[in-house]
């Protein structure tokens, strides 16, 4: 059975991250694909990853199994990647761009993301979705199949972001149509997942 990993790709502490990406998990635990065992979700928490930045002498590309990696924390990342068949990134939005965090969790492998399915929902005041389309370059960059469309999560108001920021839990039913999307979206990746 398939494994889909539910990347949370925030490392700040407080974060809204974990949150986030814990409501989606859940959304998506209701799909049909999940309740009927046909894939399954793993969370993946770059915080509790902590990966250096990228430290192998070797370029990604060349390596072909976890055992050629130099360092353990890179042998141990391959694996997991390895592990999951598509991915859904839940990324906030920094200046315009998405956190180094992710950049460096992809940068460290290649063939372990290679021609798997993704899909990005991006969070912030705006939506996220300037985070979304750089990474969704990066994401084909390793040669992943991610999802057109991408889902954006805007926070309602200043205040709302502020009690995000310092990582309050919050009521997210005022993304109630986005989250119906998230489910729209995941079921254009498991189509795609079903055509490998």
């Amino acid at each position: 059975m398939p494994t889909i990993g539910v990347i949370i790709c925030s490392q700040r502490t407080p974060r809204a991250g974990l949150h986030i990406g814990t409501s989606i998990w859940n959304d998506l635990q209701a799909t049909d694909a999940v309740r009927t065992n046909a894939v399954t979700l793993a969370l993946v928490d770059l915080q509790k990853w902590n990966l250096p930045m990228y430290d192998e002498p070797d370029i990604p590309s060349q390596i072909h199994s976890s055992g050629q990696y130099l360092h353990p924390h890179t042998q141990r990342w391959s694996e997991e990647i390895a592990s999951h068949s598509a991915f859904v990134f839940v990324t906030p939005q920094y200046n315009w761009g998405y956190p180094a965090s992710v950049k460096n969790a992809i940068d460290y492998l290649y063939h372990e993301w290679k021609g798997k399915p993704a899909m990005i929902v991006s969070y912030g005041g705006h939506g996220g979705g300037k985070a979304a389309e750089q990474l969704k370059q990066v994401l084909h960059g390793v040669r992943m199949r991610p999802v057109e469309r991408t889902v954006g999560l805007t926070f309602p108001n200043k205040e709302t972001l502020k009690i995000a920021a310092e990582g309050r839990e919050l009521d997210l039913s005022f993304w109630e149509r986005e989250r119906r999307e998230v489910v729209e979206v995941f079921g254009e990746m498991i189509q795609l997942l079903e055509g490998l």
